[in-house]
């Protein structure tokens, strides 16, 4: 029987993000329990009582922020048109709340709500769980130390290949929606650039839709000054038949390249969880090269660590501190995003204003 002390967690939401994501974390934080879960779809409904015994299912959010007195924390994970939304109502219910990445469709949105729950004193925080990723912890372990040297270049890619579209408003949905491969994966790209090199200064970006019936876009090219004078380029795409590396970063001490993607992902859609053997490790032949011509080096991978984050919200939630992703931040990745979509429209450079009061 779970503890009672344990934070009672809602969870709006259980396609991709909620069933292969936040539902099995939630379940690997021991000082958290997953409560309730709304989905108005009767297979997932099914399939939440499979995976998790005991958890109520509610058909409508409606239901759920009605017994908003019996939960503590919620999570949302509905399409991205609604984050706006379903975040309002649940700070307003005085909830605290996660929210999946993309933040909101649109960076004054998502300032709104971030004012929201700082007037309301309610906990706000964005999935960006791959912060957690195993190549950014290495990389950042790697900077620390000073063996790049001072960096110039950061290139950074989310590249797939998946040549035929899904039904789905990831394909078929507009800016409205947030829908295609930018705010998809690229939101994951420009919050790494940033946690890694700083602020952006200007945009450059290129955006197409490659495959035939889709609407929004599937592959994305983003170029990033940072104001400390790094370059970031980004890219991501669905038409990739062969990846590039993962991460190469430039430095006038010697660069850091690394392929393949972070193993959680894979482990979670298999149903494994936190604390499983070897959970985050990844093969010695995935591991990076950090180095010079000949002085090179094979430099061991950190263990990806997803479970972080709930870990983060729990201690936030017991002790009144800081949550694990500031949702400026998010903010902030919205307006570097939507610079992009102004810059590929108009082949222009684009500064960033985040409505933050930050440009």
């Amino acid at each position: 029987m779970d503890s009672p002390e344990r934070l009672r967690v809602g969870l709006l939401g259980y396609g991709l993000a909620g069933e292969v994501f936040h539902a099995p974390l939630i379940r690997a934080e021991p000082r958290m329990r997953l409560d309730a879960v709304m989905t108005g779809n009767q297979r997932r409904a099914e399939q939440v009582r499979q995976d998790h015994p005991g958890t109520r299912v509610f058909p409508r959010a409606e239901s759920l922020f009605e017994r908003s007195d019996e939960l503590d924390l919620v999570v949302v994970a509905t399409p991205n048109s609604s984050h706006a939304e379903l975040t309002g109502r649940a700070l307003d219910a005085g909830l605290p709340v996660v929210v999946d990445k993309p933040f909101t469709p649109t960076a004054a949105q998502a300032r709104d709500l971030v004012e929201r729950a700082r007037r309301r004193a309610v906990p706000l925080t964005v999935f960006q769980n791959r912060r957690w990723d195993s190549d950014v912890l290495t990389l950042r372990r790697v900077l620390e130390a000073g063996e790049l040297g001072r960096v110039h270049r950061f290139e950074s890619r989310f590249e797939r290949w998946v040549p035929t579209p899904k039904d789905s408003w990831r394909d078929s949905g507009g800016p409205e929606d947030a829908a295609g491969v930018l705010y998809d994966l690229g939101s994951h790209l420009v919050d790494q650039a940033r946690l890694l090199f700083g602020p952006v200064e200007s945009v450059y970006a290129e955006m197409r839709t490659l495959r035939d019936g889709v609407r929004a876009d599937d592959d994305s090219f983003v170029a990033l000054r940072h104001s400390g004078g790094v370059n970031s380029h980004l890219w991501t795409g669905k038409l990739a038949a062969q990846q590039g590396p993962r991460l190469r970063v430039l430095g006038d001490r010697g660069a850091f390249t690394k392929y393949g993607m972070d193993a959680q992902e894979a482990a979670l859609r298999a149903g494994g969880l936190p604390g499983d053997p070897d959970w985050g490790s990844e093969d010695e032949s995935l591991w990076a090269t950090v180095g010079v011509g000949e002085r090179t080096r094979r430099c061991p991978s950190e263990p990806g660590r997803y479970q972080d984050f709930y870990a983060g919200v729990a201690s936030a939630l017991e002790s009144g501190g800081e949550m694990p992703v500031d949702p400026a931040d998010a903010v902030h990745g919205l307006a570097v995003i939507e610079a992009a979509i102004r810059s590929a429209r108009n082949g222009s450079v684009e500064t960033p204003v985040d409505h933050l009061g930050n440009g």
